[in-house]
């Protein structure tokens, strides 16, 4: 199975107000767009819910990625998930299943995201065609 690896910019991140508030616990949507350089290349945009408690606690979103992986042009949609156990955080990335198009038709598989000390997110996804 191929790897991709690589970093990622983020572009923008739009905030909504919170739209649910409830004993010191937040729910807030937010809108993200990105650029991809490595294994990946090309933009996306990415609409996720957030939970904020003392700290950002989870979120989940909807990502669609256009633009090559290890050469290959087109785009798939990407589920995410994040969370954390015991103060680590934790970042997932899963191929929806049959939103690949052009080259990448088909593409499954799944990831993370690691975000660096200095704020740098990178990725690493594991994926099939």
């Amino acid at each position: 199975m191929p790897t991709a690896h690589g970093t990622f910019d983020i572009d923008r991140f739009d905030t909504e107000k919170p739209h649910d508030v409830d004993d010191g616990v937040t729910l807030t949507r937010a809108h993200i767009t990105k650029t991809f350089q490595g294994d990946l290349t090309g933009s996306s945009e990415t609409d996720i819910i957030m939970v904020h408690t003392q700290i950002p606690a989870a979120y989940a979103g909807i990502e669609r990625f256009e633009g090559a992986v290890h050469g290959r042009s087109g785009g798939f949609v990407l589920q995410h998930g994040a969370g954390s156990r015991s103060g680590e955080p934790w970042l997932t990335w899963k191929i929806v299943e049959t939103s690949g198009t052009g080259d990448l038709t088909g593409i499954r598989g799944e990831g993370q995201i690691v975000i660096g000390p200095d704020g740098g997110h990178s990725y690493t996804i594991d994926y099939e065609l």
